[in-house]
């Protein structure tokens, strides 16, 4: 039997979609979970919603908590450190709908492992119906630092971390919430892969994404996506991002392996340098993204200066 798992959730406003998402962690074919949601203030019937829903289940299996009112990631930050000691964490998004299996494939990938492990997997992209309108992009690999330093590609709404990963998301999560950071799921794809850990990205779709005007992150696989990547490449906010994501990192350099707080070192260098000597740094450091164009457009912002630490 897995250790229990806290499904984190954070919500604002998601009354119109909210509802079909808790019943889907109802159908869910693992059941030893219980659900932690905590809303950002909600005015439009999000937290009444969640409280009937709690109501239909288990004593204790669904909390509904005060969220800290600073955006998606914030409340991300401080529901990881919900989780209980020795506990596994999934994160969940209010306007998802989850397929059946999405827990039980993680729970297969992480069972017997001793060390931090993460699972994550692809997702469904869909209209605001939950019509599908294209499996997300499959990414072969390798995941590691190397990768993570420069690309997101856990999505979060699929994750399953196991207890040891836990742990030293949890150790972290202090110093993620000083820098700021923009992405809960990039952060713990950087530390885990930096501290080492077991990753697993599913080429399996294990939940339907809808995508309404609502969305913080969307779909990035359209031709207009592609487009608005490039746009942050070189108005400064992905260097910016960077930025954020090192000083997350640099307080808790401990919990890296060694060869990756060498890479941290060099990477913070890097971010401070010119186009040239940045461009030939990432080259040095062998950083990559999952497909080579992708590769080369972070190679031309380094190469145009684009990637120099923000003045903040």
């Amino acid at each position: 039997m897995h250790p229990p798992i806290t499904i984190v959730m954070a919500s604002y406003n998601g009354g119109r979609f909210i509802r079909p998402q808790l019943d889907s962690l109802v159908a869910q074919s693992v059941a030893n979970w219980r659900l932690i949601v905590s809303d950002d203030g909600s005015t439009d019937g999000t937290r009444q919603m969640v409280s009937d829903f709690a109501r239909t289940r288990p004593a204790g299996q669904v909390e509904l908590i005060d969220g800290p009112g600073l955006g998606s990631t914030r409340n991300f930050l401080q529901l990881t450190r919900r989780v209980e000691r020795g506990g596994w964490l999934a994160y969940a998004d209010q306007d998802d709908v989850w397929l059946p299996d999405r827990l039980a494939r993680g729970v297969s990938f992480l069972t017997g492992r001793q060390g931090p492990a993460i699972y994550a997997a692809r997702t469904t992209i869909c209209d605001e119906a939950l019509n599908p309108v294209a499996p997300a992009p499959h990414f072969p690999g390798p995941f590691g630092f190397r990768n993570a330093l420069i690309q997101a590609c856990l999505p979060g709404n699929t994750i399953l971390a196991n207890g040891a990963a836990v742990r030293l998301l949890q150790s972290a999560a202090p110093a993620a919430e000083s820098a700021d950071i923009v992405s809960h799921d990039w952060w713990a794809y950087q530390l885990l892969s930096g501290a080492g850990a077991d990753i697993m990205r599913d080429r399996a779709q294990v939940l339907l994404y809808r995508q309404h005007p609502g969305n913080l992150m969307g779909r990035n696989d359209t031709a207009r996506a592609r487009a608005a990547r490039v746009s942050m490449l070189m108005d400064g906010r992905f260097a910016d991002w960077l930025f954020r994501n090192q000083q997350a990192l640099e307080p808790v350099a401990h919990l890296l392996l060694p060869s990756n707080r060498r890479l941290l070192l060099r990477f913070g260098d890097m971010l401070c340098s010119s186009g040239p000597r940045a461009f030939a740094e990432i080259l040095r450091m062998r950083l990559y993204r999952q497909t080579r164009a992708g590769t080369l457009a972070v190679l031309a912002a380094a190469l145009a200066g684009r990637l120099r630490r923000p003045n903040r």
